[in-house]
């Protein structure tokens, strides 16, 4: 790997990798093998769903099921090695930078993805919005080290100045060209990829990028991961890089959606009455979009919140403010303070149900439905949030001011599939 233009020196350095590709020859459908991000599968159901659709689906590697997390990581490692044995999945000829496209009605996004130089918060070049569970960075340090692969990409955004220049204008002349490979996800959205080998084009997308600092819009545990196992690595050398998707939001927007809390074991009976007057309580009229929409208002004048999983929605808002003042750390500023996560963590959580923020404790659900659906099933509480604005979120972030883990949750997400990366290859 070229590591020329450190980004000790500046700003983002994107490098060409060789990426391992399914063999479209050797499975059933490339939209079969693909799986969204490992912490958006529903466990267990959506990862029978997924290794049902096809023996080669990417959640064999990204979530393989066995009695013990030695033993599920060295399944992946075995698979993935069989699988490039077998020819299911191959090395491209070359490196390469590669501009990946999603497209579905109205929504457009279109970025690169490389192996990106890594680097600290302190440096200021990629910036964490959110904390990381422990646990949750082990247990993907434990997969990345004995897969010795980059399984997925992370989720990075950065503000160009909104025109068709440098990186950018690589992307749209990259997208006039056929791809190398196009398919459509059972969510409707179509995929399609290419690669860049140019040196001149690849010379135009550094200089644009060292230009840049970049946000984490999605994949905080794995930039954690990926920091970690740099430490155990000699460098330079192909662990100081990670595998990321790179977006231009002045010319690609994101969209910026809730992360949904179930609270395994508390009912929503008991939840409503623990707040014993320090929120407003209203029964609002489902189904579940016109509670959503409902919270929209309500959140638009203050911190509010959903709870749901008793066949009906509560809306709980305008907290006391002596309370907040009681339970808020005073130390951060008024932005976060104020973030509806910030209040449910540290005075609804912590303070009033005093629910543990552990597996058992709390589950984290991107979908509104499938979180109202699993607490019904469990006799919990869902507990559904209002998405932040990225604006604020990219502040707090220059602040070096991390927001409570599973904030906010940015789309559409890469598939995972469609391009990986082997540091045994790289």
């Amino acid at each position: 790997m070229d590591t020329t233009g450190s980004a000790a020196n500046g700003g983002l350095h994107l490098t060409p990798f060789r990426g391992l590709r399914y063999v479209p020859e050797r499975v059933g459908s490339l939209a079969a093998v693909t799986s969204p991000p490992y912490d958006v599968v529903v466990r267990p159901d959506g990862v029978h769903h997924l290794q049902s659709a096809d023996p080669h689906n990417i959640v064999r590697l990204i979530l393989p099921q066995a009695a013990t997390k030695e033993a599920r990581h060295r399944q992946a490692a075995d698979t993935l090695h069989a699988w490039l044995s077998d020819g299911i999945l191959a090395p491209d000829a070359e490196p390469a930078l590669y501009v990946y496209e999603q497209r579905k009605g109205d929504i457009l996004q279109r970025g690169l993805i490389g192996a990106l130089e890594l680097t600290t918060p302190a440096e200021g070049v990629v910036l964490p919005h959110e904390d990381v569970i422990p646990h949750v960075v082990e247990d993907r340090a434990s997969l990345m080290r004995t897969t010795a692969a980059n399984l997925d990409p992370l989720l990075l955004t950065y503000r160009g100045n909104g025109t068709a220049t440098g990186a950018t204008a690589v992307i749209e002349r990259t997208v006039q060209r056929a791809p190398l490979l196009s398919t459509t996800t059972e969510d409707g959205m179509s995929h399609r990829l290419w690669s860049v080998t140019d040196p001149a084009a690849l010379a135009e997308v550094a200089d644009d990028l060292r230009r840049h600092q970049a946000l984490i819009a999605d994949g905080h545990h794995r930039w954690a991961t990926y920091l970690r196992l740099r430490e155990e690595h000699p460098t330079p050398g192909p662990w100081g890089y990670g595998l990321v998707l790179l977006i231009d939001t002045a010319r690609y927007p994101l969209q910026v959606r809730a992360i949904h809390r179930l609270l395994n074991h508390l009912p929503v009976a008991d939840a409503l009455t623990a707040l014993d007057d320090t929120f407003r309580v209203r029964a609002v009229d489902g189904p579940l979009p016109a509670a959503l929409d409902a919270l929209a208002t309500a959140a638009s004048e203050g911190n509010a919140f959903v709870l749901a999983g008793d066949g009906r929605f509560h809306l709980i808002d305008r907290p006391s403010p002596e309370l907040l003042a009681r339970t808020i750390p005073a130390d951060r500023p008024e932005a976060w303070r104020t973030l509806d996560a910030t209040v449910l963590q540290a005075t609804l959580l912590d303070h009033i149900w005093r629910v543990p923020d552990t597996p058992a404790g709390i589950t984290y659900i991107h979908d509104a439905q499938a979180a109202v659906a699993q607490a019904e099933r469990r006799g919990g509480t869902a507990v559904l949030m209002h998405p932040v604005r990225e604006d604020i979120v990219r502040e707090l972030a220059r602040q070096g001011v991390t927001m409570p883990r599973k904030s906010t949750s940015f789309g559409p997400k890469p598939a995972t599939g469609l391009v990986l990366r082997s540091l045994d290859v790289d």
